[in-house]
This record gives structure tokens, sequence and C-alpha cells, in this order.
């Protein structure tokens, strides 16, 4: 899943895409990089974010939704929203996947909207708290059976509210609401998630906690973002979650092929 971020202050790459035009080109770089998936998104979430207009979401995501599913057809796209209108407008014109970081809780018409929309994958993300203020003081007792609890609470409520099982995707939300020891605690545990039985999608590309553990700029932390990818692969996350689609594209085909050899 590539990440393309149309946002003024996104932590990784704001400011990069806002541009319309230098959006599309980007979406068609990481396609012909491998990403099978993209992931777009135009409200800044990281830690301290300001929340941006529905109006404002919607016009940075149109023209480029628009441009992909009609040149893309074969690509699925995922919509980050948090707002059930951009999300109507979204699978309206085609997006095959919500990926709503509050897992339903931010806008009451969400659930609505993916239950009454039959095509369309939801994607269900763990947070404490609001990016605002998510990162003051995490605290946990235990975070690999809190984070567990949430999203098989959040799983039951949708598939209560008409959203089916197989729609359904999850995500621990690694630096959303914790720190590094719970970030640590999470990946090495990402097996514990097969329980659910539901699709894995993991998102640690260039997040801050590698620096914590190996002082580095943003843009230099393809080496710990291709650590976690690995531990993904050994946990069989189905979904990485990636800003540098070459490199972790190269990274998994490689495994793929020392595996394939192991089973023969």
């Amino acid at each position: 899943m590539g990440i393309l971020n149309i946002t003024e202050d996104s932590f990784s790459d704001g400011g990069y895409y806002l541009n319309e035009d230098a959006a599309y080109t980007h979406a068609q770089e990481l396609i012909s990089y491998g990403a099978q998936i993209l992931d777009i998104g135009a409200e800044s979430t990281r830690p301290g974010s300001k929340e941006i207009s529905a109006e404002l979401e919607w016009k940075r995501i149109e023209p480029v939704l628009s441009k992909l599913k009609n040149n893309f057809p074969g690509i699925s796209v995922s919509i980050d929203t948090q707002k059930a209108i951009v999300a109507s407008k979204a699978i309206e014109l085609g997006a095959d996947i919500i990926n709503d970081i509050s897992a339903l809780r931010y806008d009451p018409d969400m659930v609505h909207v993916l239950a009454g929309s039959e095509d369309t994958q939801l994607i269900m993300m763990h947070m404490q708290g609001r990016p605002e203020y998510m990162q003051e003081k995490p605290e946990y007792s235990d975070v690999v059976q809190e984070v567990y609890s949430f999203l098989k609470s959040r799983c039951q409520y949708a598939i209560e509210k008409g959203i089916s099982a197989d729609r359904l995707i999850l995500d621990p939300g690694i630096g959303f609401g914790k720190n590094l020891d719970h970030n640590l605690h999470l990946l090495a545990a990402l097996d514990r998630f097969d329980d659910l039985k539901l699709p894995l999608v993991l998102g640690t590309s260039r997040k801050r906690f590698i620096d914590q553990i190996t002082p580095s700029e943003v843009n230099r932390r393809i080496g710990g973002s291709l650590a976690t990818t690995m531990l993904a692969c050994l946990s069989k996350v189905q979904i990485i979650r990636v800003h540098d689609v070459y490199e972790h594209a190269q990274f998994i085909k490689v495994i793929a092929a020392v595996a394939a050899m192991g089973e023969t």
C-alpha cells in the first residue's frame, strides 16, 4: 500500500503533493514501483495535527481519485478519512477502501455510509485519544491486550451495524497514542492478532519510534521501516503501508523468492 499525502503538514512529506499534477505524478510513480493499493489522505493525522473541513479535504482528493480510477482501473484506491461525507463521495467515485483511523468513532454517519456500500472495504485502526493530543501521555496496563480487545469490539460493532466481516481490515495503530515501548510490544506480538481472523495492515513507515531507536531524519528511516516489514512478513501481515514503495516491494519480492525455494 503506497502512501499519497495531499496535505500541508504530514510528518514525512507534507506539502510535496498539494498540487494536483504533483499528486497524480507521484501516484503513477508509486504504481510503477509496485504499489497494489494507493492510500490517499488529504488531512494530516500526525501528532499535534489540526483538522480541516470536509470541503477542503474533498477538494484535494476528488481530482486525483477521479484520474486514478479512470486510468488505473486495476489499482485499489483507499481513502484515508474520518468524515462520512468525504467517504460517501469517494465511494461514489469508485474508492475501494475507506481507511478510518477513528474506527467509526469520529463521525456517527460513517458506519451507515459503509453499511450501505456492500463493495467497499473498511480499515479500522486503534488510536488512544485524538491526533491533536494522542502523544502527550499514552498509558496502558497491557498494550497488546488492550489494542486486541479494542479491535475485536469495533469489529463486533461494525458487523452489528451491517458491515460484513469479509469487508473488514484491522490496524494496530503504531505511533497513534503509543510511546516507544508500546510500539515495540505491538510489533513483537503481531501474531496475536491472527486470532481475529481478519486481514491486518501495518503502518510503520518512517515513523518517529525508528528515530528513537536510531536517531535519524525522516527521509533516512528506510532501514528501520524495512526491519518492521520483515517482522510483518514473518507474521503474515497482509498489507504494508509505506512511503518508499520501490524499496519495500523489492524487499518483499526477495523474501518471497527465498521462501518459495524453501518450499520446493
